[in-house]
């Protein structure tokens, strides 16, 4: 089996596994698949090669012998659904585990997505400042939701599974802005996903790659 991922040639957030090749690695990892990676810049991000990869022109891009896949989540359930450690074998975990995938990226994560939005490419808007507020309490509300569905438990739905894999993966993405931290049982969570030998395998690498990838100077 060859498996090559696609990544950012130099990540914006300089290999700190808050982009998407990092959940994919992680997964990887877990399931004890070796791959390779292959960079690619935002220039070549836009041209035919990569378009015929993923047609929105992002990272992560998947190929396994002749199968090519986008979405972060799509990869991750195909490396889930073929190799052991992901997901349960009992048919009613397995379904709950996927739908906490499917939570992760269609609940919680859109709004966290707001805040680079609006910073990132809005942040010269009259309106940016009041969004702000509105952006955050919209986080606060869906993260009380998690956390009360968390509880003191360990992880989502028994043992860890794919859908913790995503949403801490989710969560992560929060972590500049401070408010996952005002939510301890979630920051705690969190950390757990952290720290898994699989997901530190997984930083280490992603922030090598990047170290790599960078000009000397």
């Amino acid at each position: 089996m060859n498996i090559t991922i696609t990544a950012f040639e130099r990540s914006p957030d300089g290999g700190m596994g808050l982009a998407r090749d990092t959940r994919v690695r992680w997964a990887l990892e877990e399931a004890g698949l070796a791959y390779q990676v292959r960079p690619v810049s935002f220039e070549a991000m836009k041209q035919p090669a990569h378009l015929a990869l993923h047609p929105f022109g992002q990272i992560p891009t998947y190929e396994e012998d002749g199968l090519v896949l986008f979405e972060s989540g799509a990869i991750i359930f195909h490396i889930a659904s073929h190799h052991a450690g992901l997901l349960p074998e009992e048919p009613n975990s397995r379904a709950r585990a996927i739908t906490w995938m499917f939570a992760a990226l269609n609940t919680v994560e859109p709004p966290i997505l707001e805040i680079g939005t609006a910073k990132f490419q809005e942040g010269d808007k009259a309106w940016t400042r009041e969004r702000m507020p509105l952006i955050a309490d919209r986080i606060r509300n869906r993260l009380n939701q998690l956390a009360a569905r968390l509880g003191d438990a360990e992880w989502l739905d028994g043992a860890f599974s794919a859908g913790d894999l995503v949403m801490v993966s989710v969560l992560l993405r929060l972590r500049p802005s401070g408010i996952l931290n005002e939510f301890p049982s979630l920051a705690a969570y969190v950390a757990r996903g952290e720290a898994r030998p699989a997901y530190q395998r997984a930083f280490a690498d992603q922030l090598a790659f990047n170290t790599a990838q960078a000009p000397a100077g």
